[in-house]
């Protein structure tokens, strides 16, 4: 049983789901293990482990013992026992591989582990789907209840059980809140068990999830199923300059992709000088400006030359700067050992044909413009006509360029004012006139 967002295999199983596995009927979500083992025999004599892996909302997960010998399938939606009444979930994982995860989870495999009860029936999922829908208006309800109270705690979530009789609250509080009042408040303003249950602001934006900077899903929300502790030592070994708005997610901390890579940069960090090396030099001191371990580079920055820039040294270069201050000897100069920096490759398949990418593409070709303009008018002014000549006169024209009449006589230029003709209003009268 799936939802209509969940999108389904060829053996028919969920296979992810557009509802981030909110829909409540589904087998699906970012979270989900995949089973490798699915459809692999087990040795003979050998039974299936009877503890199954169940999701709730905000891929909240939980392990279930099959009771009485009920078969599932990933997708099924059972009910489960609970501390008080019953609540409803989705099996996520079955096999072998809820094993591991309980190992991974150090979850015992005890008596304290509740049972399935049953598949679900209708009415149970439409218990379940109402009483997810009053999730909504409690959460409006119950903040507007502690604004009132007073309390300087931030309520983020609420979950309601299947049969609606218990709800927990997910809030989170910088310091310890007394809640005693506020417990009584929500029992009898929705007539319900209260639990309340405090998180941290990385478990919060993976409950409401979003969308990172990278563009893609956040982490916490999409596949992250652990949370490391994340130190800004991680952004020194990457060379990443400390800014906390650039270094934190929107849970406020420290970004967890800043672990991803961490064990690569740490290894290759090993074979680098240390930070805080100063290499002796005849004309001052260079101290270690940066370094860049995929090119194998390290930049020194020479103290005593406040205009220079840094100067790129190779790996090797740098190893043998230092074995020479370690025997007394000290370089004339940093340019010695200075690299020239290649061009970036460019790939051979782009080509900039028509200059789209020229930031004064179109500066280039009015500038062209420009100058041709003042090429044709030889000596001009700044309007481009002759000084002395008046935009009309019959001197512009060359000599070959005066038109004549059938009758022998020549025509006045296009466009120049007959005689007889009123001057203009504005305008003097052309003196300049053909006689005859």
């Amino acid at each position: 049983m799936s939802c209509s967002n969940c999108k389904k295999g060829e053996d028919g199983n969920p296979r992810g789901c557009k509802s981030n596995g909110n829909c409540g009927t589904g087998g699906c979500g970012p979270l989900t293990v995949f089973d490798w083992l699915e459809g692999v025999a087990l040795p003979t004599g050998q039974t299936a482990f009877d503890i199954v892996e169940v999701r709730f909302k905000s891929n909240r997960k939980g392990f279930y013992r099959r009771s009485g010998g009920i078969e599932v399938q990933v997708g099924d939606v059972v009910v489960l026992d609970a501390e008080v009444g019953w609540d409803i979930g989705v099996v996520s994982l079955r096999g072998e591989l809820v094993r591991a995860q309980m190992k991974a989870k150090k979850v015992k495999d005890d008596h304290e582990i509740k049972k399935i009860l049953r598949k679900a029936a209708q009415e149970d999922i439409d218990s379940w789907q109402n009483a997810r829908m009053r999730e909504t208006e409690t959460v409006t309800k119950s903040r507007e209840i502690i604004r009132n109270l007073g309390l300087h705690m931030k309520l983020s979530d609420v979950e309601f059980q299947g049969d609606a009789k218990k709800a927990t609250f997910y809030y989170i509080a910088e310091e310890r809140v007394d809640f005693r009042e506020l417990v009584r408040d929500l029992a009898g303003a929705f007539a319900v068990r209260v639990e309340m249950r405090q998180i941290g602001a990385r478990q919060e934006a993976a409950r409401v999830g979003g969308i990172g900077v990278c563009g893609r899903e956040l982490c916490c929300s999409s596949w992250l199923t652990d949370f490391r502790s994340v130190s800004t030592s991680a952004a020194r070994y990457q060379q990443l300059s400390l800014n906390p708005q650039k270094l934190a997610g929107q849970c406020g901390k420290l970004k967890c992709c800043l672990n991803f890579e961490l064990d690569q940069y740490v290894e290759s960090v090993k074979e680098f000088p240390s930070p805080n090396t100063k290499i002796k030099l005849k004309e001052g001191r260079a101290v270690v400006f940066k370094m860049d371990i995929f090119k194998s580079l390290v930049y020194l920055l020479q103290l005593d030359a406040p205009s220079s820039s840094p100067v790129p040294v190779s790996l090797e270069d740098m190893k043998e700067l230092m074995a020479m201050n370690e025997r007394g000897e000290y370089p004339k100069s940093l340019s010695e050992f200075a690299l020239e920096e290649e061009p970036t490759e460019v790939d051979a398949v782009y080509s900039n044909v028509v200059g789209q990418d020229s930031l004064t593409r179109f500066d280039e070709e009015r500038r062209r413009n420009k100058k041709n303009r003042g090429k044709s008018g030889g000596g001009n002014n700044r309007r481009g006509r002759p000084q002395g000549k008046a935009p009309g006169s019959a001197a512009n024209k060359p000599a070959g360029d005066q038109r004549k009449s059938p009758s022998g006589n020549e025509r006045p230029p296009r466009g120049k004012r007959k005689d007889g003709d009123k001057p203009r209003q504005g305008t003097p009268p052309n003196k300049s006139t053909n006689q005859g």
